[in-house]
């Protein structure tokens, strides 16, 4: 989730989206250290839940958005929340369009992966031409 701020407001109105979209309250939540962290869990999710705030159990999270950290790097970062909004949308949409989820231990061929592949390097390049 991209905020403005990093405060309880913002904690709270994340982990309330995070539920309602879900529709899953977590046995245990990983985070980063920051202060309004815990009190907004306790408060959207319940006190019985359990905050695990290690740096290292946080790496997967931290990885997955490591493509927009390379991109955003050379640029300085971004002027507004506005411009980095539409920057990540732009950049995940492109990432999901060419990166295509395959179910677990399920093979294609490889021609049909070059397609299928093919296909969306073409709608992505008309996507961005357009813009």
């Amino acid at each position: 989730m991209l905020s403005e701020t990093r405060d309880m407001a913002a904690a709270k109105k994340f982990f309330r989206s995070a539920q309602a979209v879900t529709g899953v309250t977590p046995a245990r939540v990983t985070t980063d250290g920051h202060d309004s962290y815990p009190r907004a869990i306790r408060s959207q999710l319940g006190a019985d839940i359990r905050h695990r705030n290690s740096q290292y159990l946080n790496n997967r999270i931290e990885q997955d958005h490591r493509g927009i950290k390379s991109r955003y790097g050379p640029m300085r970062g971004f002027g507004a929340v506005h411009s980095a909004a539409r920057f990540c949308r732009g950049h995940d949409e492109l990432r999901n369009l060419l990166h295509a989820n395959y179910r677990f231990r399920q093979t294609s061929p490889a021609a049909a992966r070059r397609r299928r592949f093919l296909q969306a390097s073409r709608i992505a390049l008309r996507v961005m031409a357009s813009s």
